[in-house]
């Protein structure tokens, strides 16, 4: 896209990406406009976070001038490009990207993308390590919370990147990482991309541009991600943990083993693994066939796997409190996530879930709930359908449950029930927008409120 500088660029989210990019884009000689459609009031954290810089604010909704009269625009991965006015600007000729587009665009290092609808940034965090580990120098972020586009000047053709990318991200790419991951793939995201077959064709990006020199590594168990494979350009190897491979890793047993170029080596055992979980193990072999393609050494990876205890809102141990073990997976924000997680604990669990609905079949969840609940404390929209749902499935020895209209009450509620020995879980299975900002709001929320509440125990 050339030079910047005395350009005009609009950037349409006032978001943390957009906000990295218009650093980037100021320093190139831009001139910069930020267009949001929610008030100066709404976006006041973000102002903040602007600090100053020369840029021109123009909020309260998107206004065709901005859009028109620049000679590049840019679009956080949540904005929907759907405006007329974008339609027009792409009918004007007028240049249309992203970050992440951006990034990919100028990087000079060697990118490993990873995406998935679950799994990905737990997987990204242990490749990145691993890489590290191997002492090389690595930049980690993308969808992780960290744009990496002002950050291009601590880069060079001897460092890595390592970028978890969502589906609004890869939905508009029209180039592929050099090592392409694929944790899964399941409905998500729908209300975005309007159908399954929608948000695999989106999903499908991270692969679609790749050269015959570049590596996709595909989830041999997953059907949706396992499909993928015929559209790769380059190679392919897989990672399973019910079979064995001919390249990639899997689970011999208690082993996680790799396998290249027809040497095999075992890189850790399941019980010597610092997460939680089996789809802890699928990240694990996700992220180990990853960094094999990048050439780390099997004693890297094995040091990975054995230290590394997770990322926070993921089946997080937050507290311990008269025998009773808090976690938090606020990143739960599917049923599938949640099921994930209630399979992570053999002890009895108090589950807190519930917030926004996405809509999504439940009944697979309701079924490992009566499995494996003991008690079920219910929140929001999606605590309600969860309670239709059980109602209507007329199964047998469904835990007993309450509802609540807030955190605060759903956690004095899981204390109240929770004995000696018991787990308490916050795995939403939806998302947080009815009472918090983002996933991550939610998870501090719970872990305040599990402090707060269990001290006031301690002192009457």
């Amino acid at each position: 896209m050339g030079s910047y500088s005395g350009k005009r660029a609009t950037l349409i989210g006032l978001a943390r990406t957009n906000i990295s990019l218009a650093r980037f884009l100021v320093r190139q000689g831009a001139e910069v406009t930020f267009s949001d459609r929610k008030t100066r009031e709404e976006l006041s954290p973000e102002i903040s976070l602007v600090g100053d810089l020369p840029v021109r604010l123009s909020l309260g909704g998107h206004h065709d001038a901005d859009i028109l009269g620049a000679d590049v625009i840019f679009v956080t991965p949540g904005a929907p490009r759907s405006l007329p006015s974008l339609a027009l600007a792409k009918a004007k000729g007028i240049p249309i990207s992203s970050e992440i587009e951006l990034l990919f665009e100028l990087c000079p290092a060697p990118i490993i993308g990873i995406t998935g609808s679950s799994g990905k940034t737990t997987t990204t965090t242990l490749v990145g390590e691993m890489l590290r580990a191997d002492g090389r120098h690595v930049l980690v972020g993308g969808n992780i919370g960290t744009p990496l586009i002002d950050r291009l000047d601590e880069l060079g053709a001897e460092s890595w990147v390592v970028l978890e990318l969502s589906s609004f991200q890869l939905e508009f790419m029209a180039r592929s990482p050099r090592i392409a991951v694929v944790t899964n793939i399941t409905p998500n995201h729908l209300d975005r991309h309007g159908t399954f077959e929608a948000y695999v064709e989106a999903k499908k990006n991270i692969l679609r541009f790749q050269k015959a020199v570049d590596c996709a590594v595909l989830n041999l168990d997953d059907p949706a991600s396992c499909a993928l494979a015929p559209d790769a350009p380059g190679k392919v190897v897989f990672f399973s943990r019910l079979s064995e491979v001919r390249e990639g890793a899997f689970l011999r047993d208690d082993a996680i083993v790799i396998r290249m170029a027809g040497i095999e080596r075992p890189v850790a055992t399941v019980g010597k693994l610092g997460l939680r979980g089996l789809h802890n193990v699928e990240n694990a072999l996700a992220a180990a066939s990853a960094a094999t393609a990048a050439w780390a050494r099997p004693s890297s990876i094995t040091a990975t796997l054995t230290s590394f205890t997770g990322v926070e809102h993921r089946l997080e141990l937050v507290h311990e409190h008269s025998g009773v073990k808090f976690y938090n997976d606020s990143i739960a924000t599917t049923p599938e996530r949640t099921i994930a997680g209630l399979r992570s604990f053999d002890e009895p669990i108090v589950l807190i879930a519930g917030g926004k609905s996405k809509h999504l079949p439940l009944e697979k969840m309701i079924e490992e709930m009566r499995d494996r609940v003991r008690y079920l404390v219910l929140m929001g929209e999606l605590g309600r359908e969860i309670e239709q749902a059980i109602d209507a499935s007329k199964l047998d020895n469904v835990p007993p449950r309450s509802w609540f209209p807030t955190m605060v009450e759903a956690v004095a509620k899981a204390i109240e029930v929770a004995a000696p020995g018991d787990v308490v879980l916050l795995s939403p299975g939806g998302t947080s927008f009815d009472e918090f900002r983002d996933f991550e709001d939610r998870g501090n929320r719970f872990k305040q409120v599990v402090r707060q509440l269990t001290s006031r125990e301690r002192d009457p």
